[in-house]
């Protein structure tokens, strides 16, 4: 059910009226809410080794032995990582998807939701497995699991050459590559990392150590010919499928494109490339001096710089951005379009943006209670826990999915009213 389909009618509607645990459970863990807010969930004890899920009033009918990673997908399914007789399996609204296995981890959603796909383990072998699914292919070592955008690959760094302890030139020879649907790259590389898909969702680029000193972007298997000090996580441009990159040489930061600088390194850091969806702007997080942070769009930084900036979002059109900041993890403060917002607080959660690009929300947290911000100004109330705010489609309307006087609360609010 589309983000269309959700009710918007401007209003508060009490979804749960008590969080305190339901008769004869013993316990109740932190709790989660699905995107359209209808419904609250948490682990439950509700007996003695047995533990279940809470959905607003009513509870799973099966019984696990242990549950863990609560997730809601885009789509509205609740996925939970479930043991039982000691095996653990991905359980999708109360029913096992695909075999059990020794372990599983890191659930991961097509960007519609409707696939899942989470790290698997069998027999010291790894893997990820898709709708409970294993790659045919196992390996001693898999990690940095991704999906593409639409759940039909996915991609993971195994280890694929056998070490002994300090077993150094194996090393360096290379024994790591990316692994897509479990058949890996020709190519061994010393250390890869951030593989990522590309907008043809095939495609795949990460960071990889080529030599014990050189670092590139690895692109379907194909080194950049330019090694670098360093890179960070790239970017595919959506447009045209390029590749870019934050790299360093001589001592600074600059972005690099399929091998070719074109940000010339002058910053002290560069992370977090974001391109706008039609590949006209290129954004990232820059520091322009050492503790100097900011955002940047095609190289021209803002002018405002913090101790520490991260957690860059950017609006759907490109031409916004909203950054978080802090000060050794206090005073945390919500940037927009260079304009910082009024307050610091204890907390805050990244930036939302409505689908036209006009609004921008975020979630902050100060002495305990919960606010939700749009465009800089309050709701008029505070809550006990809140989660990040979602604008309608039209991007007139926010729902506030918060938690007060322990009942969970859906609130839809016209954005006049902040």
């Amino acid at each position: 059910m589309g983000i269309s389909n959700w009710d918007w009618e401007v209003g508060q509607k009490t979804v749960v009226e008590s969080l305190s645990p339901l008769e004869g459970h013993g316990w109740q863990e932190e709790p989660y809410v699905s995107p359209d807010g209808e419904t609250l969930a948490a682990i439950v004890k509700v007996g003695d080794g047995e533990f279940s899920i809470r959905t607003n009033n009513s509870v799973w009918e099966n019984v696990y032995e242990k549950i863990w990673y609560p997730k809601f997908s885009a789509d509205g399914r609740l996925t939970a990582i479930c043991q039982q007789d000691m095996e653990w399996a991905l359980v999708i609204d109360d029913e096992m998807v695909g075999e059990t296995t020794d372990y599983i981890w890191d659930t991961m959603f097509s960007e519609d939701g409707s696939v899942a796909a989470t790290m698997y383990k069998s027999m010291e072998q790894y893997a990820i497995a898709v709708n409970g699914e294993p790659w045919e292919n196992m390996y001693e070592n898999v990690n940095q699991p991704t999906i593409s955008a639409d759940g039909a690959h996915t991609a993971g760094v195994a280890q694929v050459e056998s070490m002994g302890q300090a077993d150094i030139e194996t090393f360096k020879k290379g024994i790591y590559t990316v692994v897509v649907d479990g058949e890996p790259w020709a190519g061994r590389y010393l250390n890869v990392w951030t593989p990522v898909f590309g907008p043809d969702n095939k495609t795949v680029a990460a960071q990889a150590r080529v030599t014990v000193y050189d670092n590139t972007i690895v692109v379907d298997d194909k080194p950049w010919s330019q090694t670098f000090a360093q890179v960070w996580e790239p970017a595919f441009n959506p447009a045209d499928g390029s590749v870019a990159a934050p790299v360093r040489a001589s001592g600074k930061w600059g972005v690099a494109r399929d091998g070719e600088i074109i940000w010339q390194p002058r910053y002290a850091q560069c992370l977090e490339l974001t391109y706008s969806k039609d590949g006209a702007k290129l954004w990232a997080v820059v520091a322009t001096d050492y503790g100097k942070f900011t955002a940047a769009c095609n190289n021209a930084p803002w002018s405002n710089t913090f101790p520490v900036a991260y957690d860059l979002t950017v609006s759907p059109d490109g031409q916004r951005a909203g950054l978080l900041t802090n000060e050794d993890n206090v005073n945390f403060r919500v940037l927009v379009d260079d304009n910082v917002w009024a307050g610091a607080y204890d907390m805050a959660w990244p930036v939302v943006f409505s689908a036209d690009s006009k609004n921008a929300g975020a979630l902050v947290e100060k002495g305990g209670k919960f606010s939700i911000l749009v465009n800089g100004k309050p709701f008029e109330r505070t809550f006990d826990h809140a989660w990040s705010p979602i604008f309608s489609e039209d991007g007139s309307k926010v729902l506030i999915r918060a938690i007060e006087n322990n009942s969970y609360v859906r609130i839809v609010a016209d954005v006049a009213q902040f």
